[in-house]
C-alpha cells in the first residue's frame, strides 16, 4: 500500500546515531508518553506534522541508498512509531523488497498484534528501557513498564536484534540499579546484542520554553563525562 499515510515531524538523510551505519531516519508525529527528560515536546501532538505517503519517503529513501553501505538503512523514530504501526509496516516492507535495512527506535508504548506485524518485517529494534522500577515509568513516563518488556519479549520469541538503550539522568539513572537492570535484561533475552547508555542533555529547554510548557527535569544537571565513564564501565565489564 505505497499510497498509505503517515504523519511525520522530521526526516533526516544520513543519521549515525539511530542504529547501525548511515541510516535515513524518519521522525514520526505524535506520542501518547509524556517522559521527564523528553527532547522533543514538539512531536507529541497527533494531529501535528506533515503527511507522507510510503511512496514518498521511498523516493526520498532511494536517493540516500548510496551512502548506506552494507550496515545502514532506514530508522524509523518519534514521537512514538509504534502509535502508527500499520505505516511503519508498509514502509519497513516497501525496504525488504528493496534489501534496505530497517531499524525501530521506540519506547515501547504499546504492544498488541498491529506491532508484532510491524516486528516481522523489522531488523533491529532499538528499545529505549527508561527505569528499572516500574515505580520510575509510573512516575516519570506515563505507562508500565510491562509495555516495554512485552515488545522485548515478543522481539525475543521472533529473534530480531535488539540493543537497549537509557537516558542516563542523575539522581534517577545514573546509578548501578540501572545498569545492573538493563544487564539483567541482556542476560534473560537472547535477542539483546547491545546496551547504549545516553547523557541526558538539556538543549531541549527552548524547545520548552516556545511552547510555554515546563521542563519537567529542566533542574536537573546533566551528568559528567566521569559518571558516564564508570556507568559504561559496569555495561562493558
Amino acid at each position: 500500500m505505497a499510497d498509505m499515510t503517515g504523519r511525520v515531524h522530521s526526516l533526516q538523510s544520513l543519521g549515525t546515531v539511530d542504529g547501525p551505519g548511515v541510516r535515513f531516519v524518519v521522525f514520526l508525529q505524535g506520542c501518547p508518553l509524556r517522559c521527564g527528560c523528553c527532547h522533543n515536546p514538539d512531536t507529541w501532538d497527533f494531529d501535528g506534522g506533515e503527511p507522507y505517503t510510503v511512496e514518498d519517503l521511498m523516493q526520498r529513501i532511494r536517493r540516500c541508498r548510496a551512502y548506506f553501505g552494507e550496515k545502514g538503512g532506514v530508522t524509523v523514530s518519534g514521537g512514538e512509531p509504534l502509535m502508527q504501526s500499520a505505516f511503519v509496516t508498509e514502509l519497513f516492507s516497501a525496504c525488504r523488497r528493496e534489501n534496505i535495512n530497517t531499524c525501530l527506535d521506540t519506547s515501547g508504548a504499546i504492544m498488541n498484534e498491529s506491532v508484532r506485524r510491524l516486528l516481522t518485517v523489522t531488523d533491529r529494534v532499538l528499545l529505549d528501557v527508561k527505569y528499572p522500577t516500574e515505580e520510575g515509568y509510573r512516575a516519570h513516563v506515563g505507562c508500565s513498564q510491562q509495555m516495554p518488556l512485552a515488545l522485548l519479549q515478543a522481539a525475543n520469541e521472533l529473534r530480531i536484534p535488539v540493543t537497549l538503550r537509557q537516558v542516563t539522568i542523575p539522581t534517577l539513572t545514573d546509578n548501578a540499579e540501572s545498569v545492573e537492570f538493563l544487564l539483567s535484561l541482556r542476560e534473560k533475552y537472547a535477542c539483546v546484542d547491545g546496551i547504549e547508555l545516553l547523557p541526558f542533555r538539556k538543549i531541549c529547554q527552548v524547545k520548552y520554553d516556545q511552547m510555554g510548557l515546563p521542563f519537567p527535569f529542566g533542574h536537573l544537571p546533566e551528568p559528567d563525562r566521569e559518571t558516564m565513564e564508570r556507568l559504561n564501565g559496569l555495561v562493558n565489564q
